[in-house]
């Protein structure tokens, strides 16, 4: 009977799955991946949160614009003559000036958008008085920082 013996010839043996250094070096590059994203997606969230209170402050703007088409005045007693609405993330408020004749509403950020604060006057002028990037240089609201928005 002949010898029937399998032999290993030395390089054939098959390779499967990942060597440790490859699953570390995938590992790292995941790792440099998510740190450049993460931050971005982070203001990125940040700033969808931005224009609740934009768009309270206008529609706040409109209809105090009515209220002195019907009464001549923006006040009531000393305060400003329409409730102030309410914004998720801020707290809005209202100042009135001249005896009734102006006003200025702001929204001041809080909880995720704490460091924003924006304004509209009633020549509506809209600033932002605040931004964790900081402000324009001219008078506009703002939700990535020193550039004005359309």
């Amino acid at each position: 009977m002949p010898n029937r013996h399998h032999h290993h010839r030395a390089g054939c043996t098959l390779q499967r799955g990942f060597t440790l250094i490859e699953v570390l070096i995938v590992i790292a590059i995941v790792s440099i991946l998510a740190a450049i994203a993460m931050p971005s997606y982070t203001a990125y969230l940040q700033r969808s949160k931005v224009p609740a209170g934009l768009d309270a402050l206008q529609s706040y703007f409109t209809r105090m614009e009515q209220r002195f088409q019907d009464a001549g005045t923006y006040a009531n007693a000393s305060a400003c003559a329409l409730a102030v609405p309410t914004a998720q993330n801020y707290t809005i408020s209202c100042t009135v000036s001249g005896g009734g004749t102006a006003y200025t509403a702001t929204a001041t950020g809080s909880g995720p958008l704490a460091g924003y604060t924006y304004s509209i006057n009633s020549a509506g002028t809209r600033v932002t008085s605040a931004h964790p990037k900081g402000v324009p240089a001219t008078n506009c609201w703002s939700i990535r920082g020193t550039s004005c928005d359309a």
